[in-house]
Order: structure tokens, then C-alpha cells, then sequence
């Protein structure tokens, strides 16, 4: 499988996944902190992808979703955006409904990693 298709499936297997620096426990840079900070007040599981620890897929993201930078949340298969755009959200009240909206199932884990607040 091409690191493009896993990319795919992680996205599709997970209806709420967030590639970030790090994990949510040890965080690897302020924007993925901040982004698993807002998640975990959401209150939903959600899975996460460590780009350091898989430089494939560090690498080919960016070209899958046509956005640039590192964290990136998707949710329900749909690249919410980075942390400013989470963050605005957050702030707005829009990204709680969003979060509690996502498929029924965020245990789907792509990869082994998950986290729970």
C-alpha cells in the first residue's frame, strides 16, 4: 500500500483523527498541543497520527490534503484545518458540535494511537 493510500484509509478508518508533532500526552510543538488541549475539552476520543515518528507520512500529507502545515484535524473524512482555523472554531462555539457530531465510532484507530481526556 502507497503511503497516499494509507494517508486515505487513516482519514476514512477514524471520524476524528488529527495528524500532529508528538502525541496528545507529550506534544512535540504549541500547535499540537493547543489543538489536543481543544479536542480533549470537546470530550470525544479521537485518533491522532505521530508525522515525526512516520516521516512518510509527514512528507506525503501535505500533497493528499493540499495544506502545508503541521497539526492537521480531519473530521468525518473532511480536513477541518490547521490550528488557527481549529482555534477560531473553538473559540466561536463551532468546533464542540462538530466534535460531538462525528461518527459514532472514533475507535477505528488507524494506526495503535489513540488518546482519551
Amino acid at each position: 500500500m502507497s503511503t497516499e493510500e494509507t494517508i486515505k484509509e487513516q482519514i476514512d478508518s477514524n471520524s476524528i483523527l488529527l495528524y500532529m508533532k508528538g502525541n496528545p500526552e507529550q506534544p512535540q510543538c504549541g500547535f499540537s498541543a493547543q489543538i489536543t488541549q481543544m479536542l480533549m475539552q470537546c470530550g470525544k476520543r479521537f485518533a491522532y497520527v505521530d508525522i515525526l515518528s512516520n516521516p512518510e507520512i509527514r512528507a506525503t500529507l501535505p500533497k493528499v490534503s493540499n495544506w502545508p502545515t503541521f497539526p492537521q484535524l480531519y473530521i468525518d473524512g473532511e480536513l477541518v484545518g490547521g490550528c488557527d482555523i481549529v482555534t477560531e472554531m473553538f473559540e466561536k462555539g463551532e468546533l464542540q458540535p462538530l466534535v460531538e457530531g462525528a461518527g459514532a465510532d472514533a475507535d477505528a484507530d488507524a494506526g495503535g494511537e489513540q488518546s482519551e481526556e
